[in-house]
């Protein structure tokens, strides 16, 4: 385990780009005010990867450290947001930004921080075409291609489908499931617009999992009333605030095929091979990416006049599908070959050794 290894995020859901470096390599994840703090706590409760270290509630160690106390540290801090003004000569310890997904959507803040980290983890080809459409130069020796680390587990066989189905709670294993993830008022989530439509006619056919961004969950109190009233069955929630339980990559394994808008689990949900079919909205502010980047020029794009089940129907039909989303996944994403985690822990490593 190494002991000078902090992780760092704005929003406590962005911490869960960090969980599979943390259960190989340990580390202390910060909040940076109490609220984050209590979250912490509450959603990582039992989820200790080392006996050896006591904490209360059996939790991964956690600090509760202001952005400006960051300067104390010694070591390396993983940062999975960018909405930071550390610059590079305030800290003793090294940064390395990981992020927190590869879509196409710009940063919530000036994309020129990016460099201020020391390294950045490599996710794929995209995420450089995401700097080079953004302006920005990081030295070669700066990037460290990593691969995708929330990829290994899928790769590795370690999420079990029909545990993840009993999770959920669906009854009926004979429909195929249907996975709605959309982004939130940053990149026009179609939650709101399209959410309640969904339920109503997929649902006829198909289980329905919506898993709407974390900024957005407080709406789901009111779409399980609705349902209710109106008797719909086979329709799920997942909640992205249960950073272990709800793990993005868990819903993709209880899914067949997946529906979204500009979120950034559109090139994530390539590692399933599965069916993708984008939702059209009216967020133009999109990294301009090569045509063998651009998930919306390989997949069925759903507009409001269309019908939904039917365009369900050809995806998961559809056997040339898989093949696409096969060559755009090698495309954007380095390696898939179940070893990011591996790779970024001995760079880490390689660090603190000198």
């Amino acid at each position: 385990m190494i002991s000078t290894l902090y992780f760092y995020a704005n929003q406590i859901y962005q911490l869960s780009y960090t969980l599979p470096l943390y259960r190989r390599a340990g580390g202390v994840f910060i909040g940076r005010d109490i609220k984050r703090l209590f979250q912490l706590k509450k959603n990582l409760i039992n989820y200790n990867q080392f006996p050896a270290t006591k904490t209360f509630l059996n939790t991964p160690p956690t600090y509760l450290m202001d952005r400006k106390k960051l300067r104390n540290l010694s070591g390396v801090i993983v940062f999975a947001s960018n909405a930071s003004k550390i610059v590079r000569q305030e800290l003793k310890a090294k940064t390395i930004f990981l992020g927190h997904g590869t879509g196409d959507k710009p940063y919530l803040v000036s994309e020129s921080r990016l460099e201020n980290f020391d390294f950045h983890f490599a996710s794929g080809p995209k995420f450089q075409a995401i700097l080079h459409d953004s302006g920005i130069d990081i030295p070669e020796d700066r990037i460290i291609k990593t691969g995708n680390l929330r990829f290994d587990d899928i790769i590795n066989g370690v999420i079990d489908k029909e545990k993840e189905l009993d999770r959920l709670g669906i009854i009926d294993r004979e429909r195929k499931t249907v996975l709605y993830a959309p982004t939130w008022k940053f990149g026009d989530g179609t939650l709101l617009k399209y959410g309640y439509r969904f339920a109503r006619e997929i649902t006829q056919k198909y289980n329905l999992i919506i898993r709407p961004h974390y900024q957005d969950w407080s709406y789901i109190a009111k779409f399980r009333q609705w349902a209710s009233k109106n008797n719909i069955r086979h329709l799920y929630f997942s909640n992205p605030s249960n950073l272990v339980s709800a793990d993005t990559m868990r819903d993709f394994a209880a899914s067949d095929i997946m529906l979204s808008d500009t979120s950034s689990v559109l090139y994530e949900y390539l590692i399933m091979r599965q069916p993708i079919i984008v939702i059209r909205n009216e967020y133009k502010n999109l990294h301009k990416m090569p045509s063998e980047m651009d998930i919306m020029q390989h997949v069925s794009l759903f507009s409001a006049e269309d019908d939904i089940i039917t365009m369900i129907d050809a995806a998961l039909k559809d056997t040339d599908y898989h093949q696409r989303l096969e060559k755009l996944l090698n495309t954007c994403f380095y390696f898939n070959d179940g070893k990011a985690v591996q790779r970024a822990h001995a760079f880490i490593e390689s660090i603190n050794s000198n």
